[in-house]
């Protein structure tokens, strides 16, 4: 089904990372969430009434909370093509994390809930009556999960939706823990041992583990988590295709959501090139970003003065400074200005983000090698995590 529905958004001519289409495939999805979670819910919930098995029971309310985070997603997929507005700039695309947040904390919900039940059942041990048609129904659901496990999987891929992987990901959870209570029921039926509230300990330990980890997996992006390095070296990519552009630095990507990212970076020319052809190509890059990879970027454009030769003596005597002290250390963006009374170097210096608290002492110490140098420099020096 997949497939189907990519080829035929393809066949018309549509990018499925478009946030309309995203937002159609979703809805799509989510209604088959809704359908495949509800038949072996309501399945399971027989079952475990019929049999008084705690464990299926736990299982089937499971299936309901799928189904409802299905809902929640559809509403969030939604919401999030709401347009911007004045307060909301950016737009509202970040409702689609929040909406995955939502479906965490009802997992986790179900998760202590099927504890609590499962650790009376412990205490309080009853033998489960299973029948055939019991097994059937397990197996079912085990073999409906494990298509949902792969069409999810397939499509939150494609659209690059993190809602849609953790309700693959969920989906793989179930798998498995409802081929532990079938498994446990086997063995229950075969040796007469009450596993009962064991097996639903188990599952509910699975539903605990799945919410936080999906938890960590929402937050992540509303907390800024930097992007993905496909997208990063994709930018830089379509920077550094034009012959003019002797580089780049300082990439910035912020996520307000899937088709609604926004960038900034410092492009290097040639000081001696026209403004305006570097104009030209700023404007170029610019819409190329934004066609392909749905990325609005805003470029700063650094002039690098070439056949200086003051400058380019210091910036390789600063580099080897740099690079010296730590192999992780890179410098960037360096320009020799001559003040009134004393010269100055500004450059950057990229550092690995855990050493970002030792910039000063960083500085410190680039400060004091520079000092041993001939000439009388002053150093502006911007640190940046890598």
């Amino acid at each position: 089904m997949t497939n189907f529905l990519l080829r035929r958004c393809r066949k018309q001519g549509k990018d499925v990372r478009d946030p309309a289409v995203r937002a159609e495939l979703a809805r799509i999805a989510s209604g088959v969430g809704i359908v495949c979670n509800l038949l072996p819910a309501i399945g399971k919930l027989i079952v475990g009434l019929s049999t008084g098995s705690v464990a299926i029971s736990a299982d089937a309310v499971n299936h309901f909370s799928d189904a409802a985070s299905s809902v929640v997603t559809m509403f969030g997929f939604r919401l999030a093509r709401r347009p911007a507005d004045r307060d909301h700039p950016f737009g509202h695309a970040r409702y689609e994390y929040l909406s995955g947040l939502m479906i965490a904390v009802l997992i986790l919900f179900v998760g202590v809930e099927t504890l609590k039940s499962s650790v009376e059942r412990i205490f309080h041990p009853q033998l489960p009556h299973f029948s055939a048609i019991s097994m059937a129904v397990l197996i079912v659901s085990v073999l409906i999960k494990l298509w949902m496990m792969v069409f999810f999987r397939t499509l939150g891929r494609e659209i690059d939706s993190a809602v849609l992987l953790a309700v693959s990901a969920d989906s793989r959870n179930d798998v498995m823990t409802t081929s532990a209570v079938l498994v446990g029921c086997l063995l229950g039926r075969a040796f007469s041992l009450s596993l009962d509230g064991y097996l639903g300990l188990a599952v509910a330990l699975f539903i605990l583990r799945s919410g936080i980890g999906l938890v960590r997996e929402a937050l992540s992006p509303l907390l800024g988590r930097q992007v993905d390095s496909d997208t990063i070296e994709a930018i830089h990519s379509i920077v550094l295709a034009h012959e003019k552009v002797l580089g780049s630095h300082d990439l910035m990507v912020h996520d307000y959501g899937a088709g609604s990212r926004y960038a900034s970076i410092h492009v290097e020319f040639d000081a001696d090139e026209d403004a305006l052809v570097c104009h030209d190509i700023i404007d170029d890059i610019e819409w190329s970003v934004l066609e392909k990879l749905h990325v609005n970027l805003v470029i700063h454009y650094d002039p690098v003065v070439h056949n200086d030769a003051e400058r380019d003596a210091m910036y390789r005597q600063v580099e080897t400074i740099v690079c010296d002290m730590d192999e992780q250390f890179s410098l960037h963006d360096f320009r020799l200005v001559r003040g009134a009374k004393q010269p100055k170097l500004v450059f950057d210096v990229s550092v690995p983000y855990s050493m970002l608290p030792e910039c000063r002492s960083i500085k410190e110490k680039i400060d004091e090698a520079i000092a041993a140098l001939p000439g009388d420099y002053i150093t502006v020096i911007r640190f940046d995590g890598k």
